[in-house]
């Protein structure tokens, strides 16, 4: 027994060494890989004072502002703030022909007579409708210009935001909410319906701009406070975000606790871009994502309610391949939630012709053969793609509300040589956009970027060559231009089939 019993307590004992080694293994391999994690991530470029300048002037809910005048004017001043704290302290090394925070540069946004880095109002006597346009994360209002001005030569009164935290240096995104953000767009649409009466007015939000569009409007199916918006157009809209984002949390708060500021930041990226960062803040993908959850339980709670049917119709455009936020994620966040309407979605296929399948990670086929052909759904789908599979003309392939069969429709456009499919950032800019632009356009601006062709060995650029390949333009940006138009009332189908 005695025999026994020491061979119980020793293998408890060895058991007990054993799980013990192994735990201790764990904690010091995990403390060895956060060691390293945290040794690259600092042995990253150095902050600029564009990382590090304490903009205090940006809008926050605690701001003491009551309407959007009262935001233009601290957006007055917040601007006034970047040049005193960034413009005029930038380093000598930093002087640079492509770096938008010096004066002067190709970047300079003051080429432009217009800083389309603002807010900014395009008014007319007697509007046909009021539009507020809202831009996504680390963008500004410039990448909704264009269909701001169409949409003002053709009767309405437009609004462009900037969304706070955007348009002024990449700082501006370490420390906004998304409460913040919401905030100023329901002072944005107050605006507008304070200018237009009682005309129709419709919000157009591109990427996380259409995150807060949506919020904005399940918000008004609870408060009937705020103003009722006729409809949404959504471009790239950010609904499904991966919860990596909020792993990133993580990093953030171990820079603050090692006093690292370089593990504040998902990137630090030269300043290139006029109108879009290039560093990008590991807050900004955290309120992404938080911003998206809150619309998932506004949608559950609208549902459980019975609210839901007050929506507003939507019409959104996506493309099937998109690395920000997918078109999956659109379908089973939004659309799919939605009761039935006058709702649609509009989806970029990729370029058949290419015979780009055997080459993709991920090939959208089959799912948008289920969108068009497959699954039962309460909302009007069509697909933008090849007429055939030698063709680059494009057509428009249209599935009405729970129908078996499908319209099509050709379209004057047409796939362009050497381009595979779409990107989240092309959406909203026209072929002949003077700085992310296709066509040989010669801006008298400064930069252009939407031809960028540089050739040379991999790992030299700062810029990674994703970056430099992704498509900034969308070919087929008339027929979404012609759509929202025909959608806000603006314009009368050319053809009802399209």
């Amino acid at each position: 027994m005695a025999i026994r019993q020491y061979a119980k307590n020793t293998l408890i004992s060895t058991v007990k060494h054993i799980l013990r080694a192994f735990v201790y293994g764990l904690v010091g391999g995990a403390i060895v890989l956060v060691t390293f994690a945290v040794l690259y991530l600092d042995s990253r470029p150095n902050l600029k004072v564009w990382h590090t300048a304490d903009l205090d002037e940006e809008f926050t809910v605690k701001s003491a502002v009551k309407n959007f005048n009262g935001y233009l004017a601290l957006e007055e001043r917040l601007f006034k703030q970047l040049n005193e704290q960034v413009y005029e302290k930038i380093a000598p090394e930093d002087k640079r022909k492509i770096n938008r925070y010096n004066r002067g540069s190709l970047s300079d946004p003051q080429h432009w007579p217009t800083n389309w880095n603002r807010s900014f109002e395009l008014s007319v006597e007697q509007p046909r409708a009021g539009v507020l346009l809202i831009h996504g994360m680390s963008d500004s209002p410039y990448s909704l210009r264009s269909i701001g001005q169409r949409l003002h030569a053709d009767g309405a009164m437009v609004v462009g935001l900037r969304v706070p935290g955007h348009g002024t240096a990449p700082v501006g995104l370490v420390d906004v909410d998304w409460q913040d953000m919401a905030a100023v767009v329901k002072l944005a649409v107050h605006h507008v319906r304070e200018r237009i009466g009682n005309k129709p007015l419709f919000i157009i939000g591109y990427s996380n701009g259409g995150a807060l569009a949506v919020q904005y409007a399940l918000t008004t199916l609870e408060d009937s406070t705020l103003p009722k918006v006729q409809g949404l157009v959504l471009l790239s809209p950010e609904i499904g975000v991966t919860k990596l984002a909020m792993l990133a949390v993580w990093q953030e708060r171990l820079g603050h606790l090692l006093g690292m500021q370089k593990l504040a930041w998902n990137s630090i990226q030269p300043e290139y871009d006029t109108f879009k960062y290039g560093s990008f803040a590991l807050n900004a993908g955290k309120q992404a994502y938080e911003l998206t959850e809150e619309i998932q339980r506004q949608l559950t709670r609208l549902e459980s309610g019975g609210l839901l049917e007050g929506m507003p119709p939507i019409l959104a455009f996506q493309s099937v391949v998109d690395s920000t936020v997918t078109a999956q994620a659109l379908v089973a966040g939004l659309f799919d939630r939605l009761p039935a309407g006058s709702h649609e979605l509009v989806l970029f296929d990729i370029n058949r012709l290419t015979e780009i399948e055997p080459l993709l990670n991920n090939d959208p086929t089959a799912w948008v053969k289920n969108m068009l052909k497959g699954r039962s759904v309460d909302y009007t789908v069509a697909v933008i793609s090849n007429k055939s599979e030698d063709s680059e003309q494009a057509i428009a392939r249209r599935r009405l509300p729970s129908k078996e069969t499908e319209s099509n429709c050709l379209l004057d456009s047409a796939w362009p040589d050497n381009v595979y499919s779409l990107s989240h950032i092309a959406l909203p800019i026209p072929p002949n956009d003077p700085v992310y632009g296709g066509e040989e356009v010669i801006s008298e601006y400064g930069i252009q970027l939407g031809n960028v062709a540089i050739r040379g060995e991999r790992g030299v650029l700062q810029i990674s060559a994703d970056d430099l390949m992704r498509l900034r333009w969308n070919p087929f940006y008339s027929y979404l231009e012609q759509r929202t138009l025909e959608f806000i009332g603006l314009a009368t189908p050319i053809d009802p089939e399209c």
